[in-house]
């Protein structure tokens, strides 16, 4: 099978901070043309019925929320799988952790090559609204600069959008930031 990648952008953009991985894949969408072979989805608040879905890849890279990590508001994490669950965003006692999802996939046949997920540390997801604290918003950049390393690591090709209005601080991050799974 050729390499097909599919990145997702996770979350309530409804509910504050929660909404960090759709807004990141929307700025991937505003700054990129991606090539033939990745999909970008905003999957919401994911689940089991992600599994279908994940038949026709062979890699994946999430756009997440982060609670509780120990870091500050807007710190990006990368993670893997396992990593994430103890600090993955549950909205309700049906909720199924990422983690879950993927042991479910391998049961049913469903093995990706790579799994990564970029995930911000959140501050607040208390209230109904669809803006961002202003250290979430301001990981953006940053987010979508650790997402487009694991992108250029299993050769994923995309070109910049003209006048797509890149931030310096995406060019800062892909400069003096390396990508390691915590």
């Amino acid at each position: 099978m050729d390499r097909r990648i599919l990145i997702i952008g996770a979350g309530n953009t409804v509910m504050a901070d929660e909404g960090i991985g759709p807004r990141c894949l929307e700025a991937l969408q505003e700054w990129f043309d991606f090539a033939d072979n990745i999909e970008l989805a905003d999957v919401g608040t994911m689940g089991i019925s992600l599994l279908d879905a994940l038949r026709a890849y062979s890699d994946l890279i999430v756009l997440d929320a982060a609670i509780e990590t120990g870091h500050p508001a807007g710190t990006v994490i990368l993670y893997g799988p396992e990593d994430l669950a103890q600090h993955q965003v549950l909205h309700s006692a049906h909720d199924m952790r990422f983690v879950d999802v993927l042991k479910s996939a391998k049961l049913m046949g469903i093995e990706l090559d790579s799994v990564a997920i970029v995930a911000v540390q959140i501050k607040d997801m208390t209230q109904w609204v669809m803006d961002l604290s202003p250290d979430v918003e301001a990981a953006i950049p940053i987010a979508c600069a650790c997402a487009m390393q694991l992108l250029d690591a299993i050769g994923g090709t995309y070109t910049p959008k003209p006048d797509a209005g890149i931030p310096p601080d995406f060019y800062d991050a892909l400069k003096n930031y390396t990508t390691s799974i915590e």
